[in-house]
């Protein structure tokens, strides 16, 4: 007598996790690189949300009677010259870090993607002027202009996010422009136009969808960017004001002054920012290597 043939069925609810992690496996083996990226990420992430708990407490208390101790295991990163522990105040610092670099790619792309489809799609003088303007910006340096901005609005975290939002811009526009002109000429856009459907039809059920993959991975490569663009901004004393713990002030003041007689005070801060900044990069371009078609073939 035959056997009746069992079959495993997922529960609906669990269907889009069983995906999910599918395709997580799939970057894992494909994306060694971009793996190690967001490990790094992630890592960083949860110390800036656990922070009070992996800490000693306030990170700007001050206490002179450790003041340039080296690492041990009440102070695993030392002190500063305040006596303030230097494990906490990177800790802190990476919440400043990213809250920076996560708004301000936000907010600059968010306003690229919506003005370049829109400039792109329409196109007239509309779109030559937006083009001109943006060769204008793009034709100053990123930090040039962030320091410009930030000379006429002035020291504060909202400052250094709307400077920063503002530096990327235009070359979200550019790009997201460029995407555009090459959708739209699409047979399924013709389509769409012939029969009747309304431009905001097709910029959102046929133009945006097929413009996502470009965005998300100029989003993720920015977002390295900003957080160094930040730490510059406040190692020149622009950026963060004190006392809040930025990566940037931290290398700023101990850089010339301790950085023989007490390196810790240096190395600590540095590394913390170069993992983030690696880490945003290797998973920005994995996401290059997986979703552009001119790359895809090499995988």
């Amino acid at each position: 007598m035959a056997q009746p043939q069992t079959t495993t069925t997922l529960v609906p609810g669990f269907r889009g996790l069983h995906r999910l992690g599918r395709g997580a496996l799939r970057f894992a083996r494909k994306q060694p690189l971009g793996l190690a990226g967001i490990l790094m990420v992630l890592i960083v992430i949860a110390g800036a949300i656990f922070a009070p708990l992996l800490g000693t407490g306030d990170p700007n208390m001050d206490d002179f009677t450790i003041r340039l101790r080296g690492p041990s295991g009440a102070n695993w990163f030392g002190t500063d010259e305040y006596g303030r522990d230097l494990w906490t105040r990177i800790l802190f610092g990476a919440r400043i870090s990213l809250e920076v670099g996560f708004i301000s790619v936000f907010t600059g792309s968010i306003l690229g993607l919506a003005i370049g489809v829109a400039t792109g799609y329409v196109g007239g003088m509309t779109d030559t002027i937006t083009e001109r303007l943006v060769e204008i910006m793009l034709s100053i340096p990123a930090i040039v202009l962030a320091l410009a901005l930030m000379a006429a609005l002035g020291s504060g975290v909202d400052k250094v996010i709307i400077a920063i939002a503002i530096t990327f811009l235009p070359r979200t526009i550019r790009i997201m422009r460029g995407t555009v002109l090459s959708v739209k000429e699409n047979v399924y856009i013709e389509a769409a136009r012939a029969i009747g459907a309304a431009t905001p039809r097709i910029l959102f059920r046929h133009i945006l969808p097929n413009v996502m993959a470009p965005y998300l991975i100029v989003a993720s490569s920015l977002l390295g960017a900003a957080i160094l663009i930040e730490a510059t901004l406040s190692f020149l004393g622009l950026g963060i004001p004190p006392p809040h713990p930025s990566w940037g002030r931290m290398l700023a003041g101990n850089l010339m002054s301790y950085a023989m007689s007490a390196p810790w005070m240096v190395v600590f801060p540095g590394a913390a920012l170069s993992v983030i900044v690696l880490g945003f990069n290797l998973f920005g371009d994995a996401l290059r290597d997986m979703w552009d078609p001119r790359l895809r073939g090499r995988l």
